[in-house]
């Protein structure tokens, strides 16, 4: 049995860190900046922050005390920090980062506007705030999968679908993101390969609960999870035998820069 946060990693935090280099590419980070890590989950921005930008100083935040446990237990250098945070009320004094960055988070966040406008009041003026949200409706090929199978199976799944998230289709990141204040804002697009060792690579991280996808399979009854895991290896595999598999995931990355105050 994995831990909550092994779990995370195994369903989505390996494809955080896959996609965490580009993202920092396209927020502009530069070595020797302070970085705010908002929803840090279990490290892997701090971790590529601190590959990119070796001289930079990273803080992470989570709400969830057994993500920053293993963040720390994990963390390779003095220059990486966690702590447990709220990132709707952030205990930072102004202007007391260079960056601050969120990566597949802050489509979760229940007011997420508060969030953005804490990330911005944290930055100093010039400084960028960054954020990447999966595209759920048809570039996150993983969760595309398991949601159209899932609803071909049962209809009644559909509003769980995540294509339903808010801010993951073109032109919402940069939409919300000038509606907070900020100044040069630009959204692009970031694809990253998922390559998954075998069908089980695939399968078995859905069985721990992560997520929407995982809490749902994780109330169906055994009968309706067996039917879904095979039209999934039919969808996946065809009618040929166990191989591995290679999927692409999208996500919508923005950038801004806060204001003079």
């Amino acid at each position: 049995m994995f831990s909550e946060a092994e779990a995370y990693d195994r369903f989505m935090g390996r494809w955080s860190a896959e996609l965490a280099e580009a993202f920092l590419t396209f927020a502009g980070l530069n070595d020797g900046e302070r970085v705010l890590d908002v929803g840090t989950g279990t490290g892997a921005l701090a971790v590529a922050v601190s590959r990119s930008a070796p001289a930079s100083q990273v803080v992470g935040i989570d709400l969830s005390p057994a993500y920053i446990a293993y963040a720390r237990a994990h963390a390779g250098n003095g220059r990486m920090t966690f702590e447990e945070g709220n990132a709707q009320r952030l205990r930072f004094p102004d202007a007391s980062f260079d960056t601050a960055l969120a990566l597949l988070v802050v489509n979760f966040i229940p007011d997420r506007a508060a969030a953005v406008r804490e990330m911005a009041r944290v930055t100093r003026p010039g400084g960028v705030v960054a954020a990447a949200v999966w595209d759920y409706g048809d570039g996150m090929e993983m969760l595309r999968s398991f949601w159209d199978e899932a609803v071909a199976l049962d209809p009644a799944a559909a509003p769980k679908d995540e294509r339903n998230m808010p801010l993951c289709r073109e032109g919402e990141l940069a939409e919300f993101w000038n509606g907070q204040g900020l100044r040069e804002v630009r959204e692009t697009p970031l694809v990253v390969p998922m390559a998954f060792s075998s069908f089980e690579d695939f399968w078995s991280p859905f069985l721990e609960g992560q997520g929407p996808a995982g809490a749902y399979v994780a109330g169906l009854p055994e009968g309706s999870r067996r039917e879904l895991e095979q039209r999934l290896r039919r969808r996946l595999l065809g009618g040929g035998g166990d191989r591995p598999i290679t999927l692409h995931a999208k996500a919508w990355a923005v950038r801004g820069i806060v204001p003079a105050r």
